[in-house]
């Protein structure tokens, strides 16, 4: 398998039109990195670079340590499972996972040999024979994923391959293509819009916004560390509460004020907070991370109205008003919760975030955990 470096690599349209801006990443040989951002912010681009389906403006695009910039796509040793499984109708699943083999002369009895081993490991024996037609999209998805196996490329690129599938469907897909992963030991890269696949799939996450990357790291480093307020609310499902907070001293004291409450703020983060007195920043705090008090009497206390109950189960979101803001908890299932009631939260301030209010930057960022933990 290979190694992709993207050093300063540009997609510019109609002169000025900047799809992506000056990208670099470093994808290890046999790593699982996935692209996820919004619509419109340049995953798609990037990948179809890699795959020479798109010219590259500017930088150098390098796999297996060759600069490819301006080698064609069926000489980059990739192979690409597209969105739509671009299958060919009148062909059988046999024929169209052996026809990338056929046009490149391949014996006849080595590819009788890959597209067995193929199917066997997407559990597709049996639908040899069928045409596309005759098949769920489960299945058209294994045999578009089968059609890129059997050519043994050095990188896999995926285009969210997953979401024209149901619900159901895609949690079952997106462990399967894991499975493959860890059982083929191959470079995959992976564009997706749903965090949740880039959160259970990924070994790296390179998060992009209008063109820019926003943070590379591990699944756990980003949600953990997050740079600014957009990585922050993109990764993490229900995503991270923001609010505005003034800074204030009491007594030597830091405290942020919401308006409706205060919360003190010690140690390395009041230390770092010192510097804010008297301005707006944003605080942030994830869902899970609010506990429920029983009563308004706790310390640290933050009053809530109920505004919207989703029982899942495991847990329940409850989605609660303050005076100024709309949050989010994630909760144990063993309350009864109404429209209306009044709650009481007190946030883990050991998990909680900080960004400053004009640029919008972590305070208090770890890079090194954010791309190691």
């Amino acid at each position: 398998m290979a190694e992709v470096v993207l050093k300063n690599i540009t997609k510019v349209y109609d002169g000025d039109v900047k799809a992506v801006d000056n990208v670099n990443i470093h994808i290890n040989d046999k790593e699982f990195c996935v692209f996820v951002g919004p619509s419109g912010c340049g995953k798609s681009t990037t990948l179809r670079m890699i795959a020479g389906l798109e010219d590259i403006s500017g930088g150098e695009l390098l796999i297996d340590g060759k600069l490819v910039n301006d080698v064609a796509p069926k000489d980059r040793d990739i192979a690409m499972v597209f969105q739509n499984y671009a299958l060919y109708p009148h062909m059988s699943v046999f024929e169209n996972m052996a026809f990338g083999l056929r046009i490149r002369k391949y014996p006849q009895a080595e590819i009788q040999n890959r597209v067995k081993e193929a199917a066997a490991i997407l559990d597709i024996e049996a639908l040899l024979e069928r045409k596309p037609k005759a098949l769920s999209g489960g299945q058209r998805q294994r045999v578009a994923v089968g059609r890129a196996i059997v050519r043994k490329p050095k990188v896999f690129l995926f285009d969210e391959p997953l979401s024209n599938l149901d619900a159901k469907l895609r949690v079952q897909m997106r462990a399967e293509i894991s499975a493959l992963h860890t059982r083929l030991q191959s470079t995959m890269i992976y564009v997706t819009h749903d965090q949740v696949e880039a959160m259970t799939m990924a070994d790296k996450i390179v998060v992009l916004k209008d063109g820019l990357i926003q943070q590379i790291g591990t699944p756990l480093g980003l949600y953990n560390h997050p740079i600014n307020r957009f990585v922050a609310g993109f990764i993490g499902s229900p995503p991270m509460n923001i609010m505005s907070v003034k800074v204030e001293e009491h007594g030597g004291k830091i405290v942020i004020n919401e308006g409706s409450f205060t919360l003190p703020v010690d140690g390395v983060q009041g230390d770092a907070l010192k510097a804010y007195v008297g301005k707006t920043l944003l605080f942030g705090v994830r869902p899970e991370d609010l506990k429920l008090q029983v009563n308004s009497e706790s310390k640290n206390n933050m009053t809530a109205t109920v505004e919207v109950v989703e029982p899942l189960g495991a847990e329940i979101h409850l989605y609660v008003g303050t005076a100024n803001h709309q949050l989010i908890a994630s909760v144990e299932p063993n309350h009864a919760f109404h429209v209306g009631d009044e709650v009481h939260f007190v946030p883990d301030m050991h998990k909680v975030c900080f960004f400053d209010g004009e640029t919008e930057k972590a305070i208090l960022f770890n890079e090194e955990a954010s791309r190691t933990l």
